[in-house]
């Protein structure tokens, strides 16, 4: 023997895996799904939407800023800007350049800034004004799309018109084996399958907290997880062994 010391064990302070089959009968994913949605109401029972808003109309501009931003810095931006422009009307009129330096720090502002102008003056013009409360009428306006919809008509005005896929949404969906889809439309379909309409907006509130918690991308602590058990842990890496 030449002494040296045997190779120390891989020490995984994860839960053991979940009794999920690899292959899930339809059914059997809804009853889990619902599971989940029970577990995540427990944790996160205070879940809301994180974007400021007083109105339908900046609940609009907030969510088109938000795009590749925090919301921590959009909520940031929007109180000067709906105090310099606090209606459709008002910011339809607004100089894009003005608008550009109030926004800049989101990000995209010359995009963004478009997308807000035009968005206002198709409300003026087609909606007097006023935000429509159909996924058909919301999404035909300038840098509206289904997701920005969805979040305006469930937290807005209730309305459950589908599941906000975002980026946390998307991820720890097929984590959890509830789709295989990365694009945000087929996993919006295969979630509002699985999950009863009443649910809809709260899921996604949830599971945002969840992603923003526990669940993170890159260093999941699934030990602490209340979903361990009902996880199968798709795309989840084993940690590295100690040495």
């Amino acid at each position: 023997m030449n002494g040296s010391k045997p190779p120390r064990k891989r020490q995984d302070s994860r839960p053991p895996p979940a009794a999920v089959p690899r292959r899930e009968s339809a059914g059997a994913r809804s009853t889990r799904a619902v599971a989940i949605l029970d577990r995540l109401a427990a944790a996160y029972p205070a879940a809301d939407c994180s974007l400021n808003f007083a109105s339908p109309f900046q609940l609009v501009i907030a969510t088109i800023l938000s795009a590749q931003c925090t919301d921590n810095r959009v909520n940031q931006v929007t109180p000067a800007v709906f105090r310099r422009w606090p209606s459709p009307r008002a910011l339809a009129a607004a100089d894009r350049r003005d608008l550009e330096a109030a926004i800049r720090s989101t990000g995209f502002f010359r995009s963004k800034a478009k997308s807000i102008l035009g968005c206002c003056q198709a409300l003026v013009e087609r909606h007097g004004g006023e935000i429509p409360t159909t996924i058909e009428e919301l999404v035909q306006l300038p840098g509206v799309g289904r997701k920005t919809a969805n979040v305006v008509l469930g937290s807005a005005f209730g309305i459950p018109s589908g599941v906000v896929v975002d980026t946390h949404v998307g991820r720890i969906s097929r984590r959890l084996g509830l789709t295989k889809a990365s694009d945000a439309v087929r996993a919006e379909r295969d979630l509002v399958r699985v999950l009863p309409q009443s649910e809809w907006i709260g899921f996604s509130h949830r599971l945002i907290a969840h992603g923003r918690g526990p669940c993170a991308a890159r260093r999941p602590q699934c030990d602490a997880c209340p979903l361990a058990d009902l996880c199968p842990r798709v795309g989840v890496k084993p940690p590295r062994p100690a040495r």
